[in-house]
């Protein structure tokens, strides 16, 4: 039974290392969405996350033999931060192991700490497994990340300091959801004192994993997940802690990472703090809550959980947030080649702010532009801009949620190739470690000729690179056969109508206009 973890969580040793965060509102967001929002502001812990709760209330309920042996933790982040300072206050040997892809920022934050840091595996999984090998071989205790009931109830704190803090029942409270710890706890006191306040999930789109099990039933093994958000980037929700989640969360609202973008500036512009993705996930899930529902004048709470971000991923988020706020529109354009044509383009999208002009010659009739409008927020206004274009006589395609555009080729723009036969367009993701690019590399061989290679860094554990390379149709089953084996993300891209138009080689195919992608189906893949 949940109730089970009210005196658990009344009991919770979490204050010898923790502060009760301040439970804030969010005044310009308050006022843009009609409603009273609040950021519990977890983002003010001494490891600058929640985690630390659980965590020290789990190494608190230790007896003292197992505290004398150790402890041991596998995590890539806030966890082994928590983990570390815990054992630091108590005096205890801790040993964090961590994916070879965690950042030294990160690295170094646990060992500031004086726990070890162990680098093993390129991936959560992988360091996961090797800790529980050594906790046996050295009869170490293991701290889970999420899912124990002291962990659980060190987390819901969270909740009876927020109805502490907002005496009324809130409407809702919205929580970001990676293993299920977090929200289990909040759950679980919130819906025994106050069963009519709504408990919302919030979780990537790329990392669906309790909305996967609720719509399932039961819990669920995604094949891969999103790395944006790596704070919940976690394939299989906890056992204890779904078996909470059904019984206590209202719903799951999926945010894409565009919207998160949007999320950390909200609160940047609000707080003048910097949130991670995660941190960040559950303002993301309120605003898109807010307009599914239409609701006003509501209070509603958003957990921001932590900001554990590196400096480098903040040019990727300030790149997307415009469009997670509707308030940048990208168009692939094509105009006739002819004196007066971009003139004419140029007045038709009337006075905008342009946040991004590509201009591409194709052929001796047709010109390609991949350009960026500002839009006012509105999600009508990016179609009314687009009917525009097109009464204008403009062939228009859409590319504001095509993630290959925008990840890639709105930064290759005049890439198109002559006499490239046979072209396949993939895009990758591996481990950004020194070395993992050579080791890519290697493992495709040199059966095949790479024709073309775009990959940027945003300061995350994962590189992206996107990859053209000529395979005869007779010799596709092996290369996509080489490509399972490399065990890396992959998506085909060939169809895309980005590269089609943009980055495509014209040696087995005619140059394409805007028009003729939309024909053939423009959608993003």
């Amino acid at each position: 039974m949940t109730q089970s973890y009210i005196p658990r969580i009344l009991k919770a040793r979490v204050y010898d290392v923790a502060v009760e965060s301040p439970l804030t509102q969010a005044k310009s967001l308050s006022q843009r969405l009609r409603n009273q929002v609040f950021l519990k502001r977890e983002d003010l812990q001494p490891v600058f996350s929640f985690k630390l709760r659980g965590a020290y209330n789990k190494l608190r309920h230790l007896s003292p033999e197992a505290l004398a042996r150790g402890v041991i933790a596998a995590s890539a982040g806030n966890h082994a931060q928590g983990v570390s300072m815990g054992a630091s206050r108590l005096g205890v040997e801790a040993i964090i192991v961590m994916p070879r892809t965690t950042p030294g920022i990160k690295v170094d934050a646990v060992r500031a700490w004086g726990a070890k840091a162990v680098l093993h595996g390129d991936s959560f999984d992988e360091a996961y497994a090797h800790a529980l090998e050594l906790a046996e071989q050295r009869q170490l205790t293991f701290i889970h990340p999420f899912d124990d009931p002291y962990v659980i109830a060190g987390q819901g704190t969270i909740g009876m300091e927020i109805l502490r803090q907002h005496q009324d029942p809130p409407e809702a409270i919205f929580v970001p959801v990676g293993g299920g710890g977090l929200i289990a706890g909040i759950a679980a006191y919130v819906k025994y004192l106050r069963p009519e306040v709504k408990v919302i999930g919030v979780e990537p789109e790329d990392a669906p994993t309790l909305h996967a099990a609720l719509a399932a039933g039961e819990r669920v093994v995604l094949s891969e997940v999103g790395l944006f958000a790596d704070g919940v980037a976690v394939r299989q929700i906890g056992e204890e802690t779904f078996r909470i989640a059904r019984e206590t969360v209202d719903e799951v609202v999926l945010v894409s990472t565009d919207e998160i973008c949007a999320a950390i500036k909200d609160i940047y512009d609000d707080t003048r703090g910097i949130a991670e993705p995660a941190g960040a996930l559950s303002v993301a899930g309120l605003k898109r809550w807010v307009e599914q529902h239409g609701v006003e004048n509501r209070h509603l709470i958003a957990i921001e959980s932590g900001a554990n971000i590196n400096f480098g991923r903040l040019r990727h988020v300030a790149e997307r947030a415009e469009l997670g706020e509707r308030r940048e529109a990208l168009f692939a354009v094509g105009i006739p080649e002819r004196p007066g044509s971009f003139l004419s383009f140029c007045r038709a999208l009337g006075k905008r702010q342009i946040t991004e002009f590509n201009y591409r010659y194709a052929d001796d009739q047709n010109a390609h532009v991949f350009v960026g409008v500002e839009t006012g927020g509105r999600p009508a206004e990016r179609l009314e801009l687009l009917e525009r274009l097109q009464h204008k006589g403009f062939s228009v395609l859409d590319m504001s949620d095509n993630e290959t555009a925008k990840l890639h080729i709105r930064f290759m723009v005049g890439g198109r190739a002559v006499g490239v036969d046979n072209e396949r367009l993939i895009r990758f993701e591996f481990p950004e470690r020194p070395g993992a690019l050579l080791k890519f590399l290697s493992g495709l061989g040199r059966r095949w000729n790479i024709s073309l290679f775009h990959y940027r860094n945003h300061g995350a554990a994962y590189g992206r690179v996107l990859m053209g390379v000529q395979v005869p149709e007779p010799e596709l089953a092996d290369f996509r056969q080489l490509l399972t084996d490399l065990g890396y993300p992959f998506w085909d891209e060939s169809d895309n109508p980005a590269y089609r138009l943009f980055a495509g080689g014209l040696g087995d195919r005619p140059a394409v206009t805007a028009a003729e992608t939309i024909a053939h189906g423009g959608a993003s893949r």
